[in-house]
């Protein structure tokens, strides 16, 4: 097929690797702009440029699809198709209609279960026992099309954010080529999505990773797998910001936010029900660093509290 591909970071990189392997034809690489990045806010290059530059494919970064003479140029490539995956930027109607078969999604949630920008973050926040990839027709509504194609995949109880991440982009790079094969070959047909049991699954604030200790040892051990890497659940104590990058739940008892213990194997602090043991973590401007290791250059004892921020104690 001749192929409009449309995405950024390293979740898209893989379905675009997977088309370009499977022979389709991509006759135009979309990338949001290069954007600064890092301590010294140098432009930094997508996943999915880097890839179509390294295999020399042509590559359009347009800061919006909503110009005309942008519209026009995809609509002269006379594609078979686009597909989508974590682009960035809103699709406008004529961008949907471009291609002869219109646009494909590929999307990391079961469909219409956390529609949205952030689904891998907000299945494991609920405590989803599964997710997976929605292969979607793409329609004026937010992730609202008609599905092509599912896939389910457990979430593990170790999984975080960036591991999961990886599973999803690996699926929806081999359930991608799958649907397109059916397509060729008139396989596949788009049934509607279910709108009444639909979630919304909203972009993540920075607020949201500050940890609250009045809450359950198992919803703050979710958040810090769901926040890890990006942007990393945290807390506070001695006027001392450090986030919190592995921990599991136990059954220790004790007013929220006191730590109960302070050791080699983890620094264990009472939660609103339940307690948590810290076992990686990281000061500001510091590295990732063991519990012993932290204690080392940070000494906590039991008795004292960690707090929901520097400027909100618990």
């Amino acid at each position: 097929m001749r192929l409009i591909f449309a995405g950024t970071p390293e979740f898209a990189a893989r379905a675009l690797s997977a088309l370009h392997d499977a022979g389709h034809e991509i006759v135009l690489v979309l990338a949001q702009p290069d954007r600064p990045a890092g301590r010294g806010l140098k432009l930094a290059t997508g996943a999915v440029k880097a890839l179509a530059e390294e295999r020399g494919l042509e590559v359009f970064q347009p800061a919006s699809l909503k110009d005309a003479q942008v519209q026009q140029r995809l609509r002269a490539l006379g594609a078979d198709l686009m597909v989508v995956a974590a682009y960035g930027l809103i699709l406008p109607e004529p961008i949907l209609a471009t291609a002869r078969l219109g646009a494909i999604n590929i999307h990391a949630s079961l469909l219409p279960r956390w529609r949205g920008a952030a689904p891998i973050q907000r299945a494991i926040l609920a405590g989803d026992a599964r997710t997976g990839i929605s292969i979607m027709q793409m329609d004026r509504g937010l992730d609202t099309g008609p599905i092509l194609a599912a896939e389910a995949i457990p979430i593990a109880g170790d999984d975080t954010s960036a591991t999961l991440h990886d599973k999803l982009a690996e699926l929806g790079a081999r359930l991608i080529v799958r649907v397109l094969a059916g397509l060729e070959r008139g396989e596949f047909r788009a049934r509607p999505q279910e709108d009444a049991r639909a979630s919304y699954a909203a972009k993540i604030a920075k607020a949201e990773a500050q940890i609250d200790w009045r809450e359950t040892a198992q919803t703050v051990e979710r958040k810090i797998r769901a926040f890890n890497p990006q942007p990393g659940a945290s807390t506070a104590t001695k006027n001392t910001v450090f986030k919190i990058w592995r921990a599991c739940a136990s059954t220790a008892e004790g007013a929220p936010g006191t730590i109960l213990e302070a050791g080699p194997e983890g620094i264990v602090v009472a939660c609103g029900s339940g307690a948590l043991n810290i076992q990686e973590l990281q000061r500001a401007g510091g590295r990732r660093l063991s519990a012993a290791q932290f204690l080392a250059g940070f000494p906590l004892a039991a008795g004292e509290r960690l707090e929901f921020s520097v400027t909100t104690p618990i």
